[in-house]
């Protein structure tokens, strides 16, 4: 199954200017990057803001823009980039230890609905404890779908960096997870 929001239709009339492609584009793109974005910076108005940036951006490059095999990982290192650019502006404004900011830390990622609610607690959790960039590449791989290149590409790391990373998130949620999901009903 091929991702629509890759469709090179879609991509050749955005390149060409097509303000239909775009609105499709930016629908299609919008709230998977807002999503991630907010996981940086941990307010609303803040995500969406990078994220609309984002797509300013991308209207005014859209003839250079990448291919679509490496559209997913420039979108999400761009809103990656213009979360932490306003994490250290706010750093600088609020001139405190960047620890005392919300949203410094890549919040937990939202558990299923399936989940009972104590699971679902506890996956949070667990989650959350996961080091920084450990988390930010669970939830980039989990949530947003990208592939473990398209990570590396997004983070500027090696591929083999991201299998390690995610191998150790996963034994580590394992690890807290495990005893839960075999207690008896």
């Amino acid at each position: 199954m091929t991702d629509s929001r890759l469709d090179p239709h879609l991509l050749a009339a955005l390149r060409a200017g097509d303000d239909a492609a775009f609105e499709r584009f930016f629908r299609a793109w919008y709230p998977g990057l807002a999503d991630y974005a907010l996981r940086i910076l941990g307010a609303p108005d803040l995500a969406e803001d990078a994220v609309q940036e984002v797509m300013v951006e991308v209207w005014k490059r859209r003839e250079a823009l990448p291919d679509a095999a490496s559209l997913p990982a420039w979108l999400h290192r761009s809103v990656r980039n213009r979360a932490l650019n306003q994490l250290r502006f706010r750093q600088r404004v609020a001139g405190g230890d960047p620890e005392d900011l919300p949203g410094q830390q890549i919040a937990p990622a939202a558990p299923r609905r399936l989940l009972k609610a104590e699971l679902a607690t506890a996956l949070g959790q667990a989650i959350g404890d996961l080091p920084p960039r450990t988390r930010e590449i669970f939830i980039l791989s989990r949530e947003q779908g990208l592939t473990y290149p398209a990570i590396a590409e997004t983070l500027g790391i090696s591929v083999k960096t991201v299998e390690t990373l995610m191998g150790r998130a996963l034994a580590a949620l394992r690890a807290t997870l495990g005893p839960r999901l075999h207690e008896p009903d």
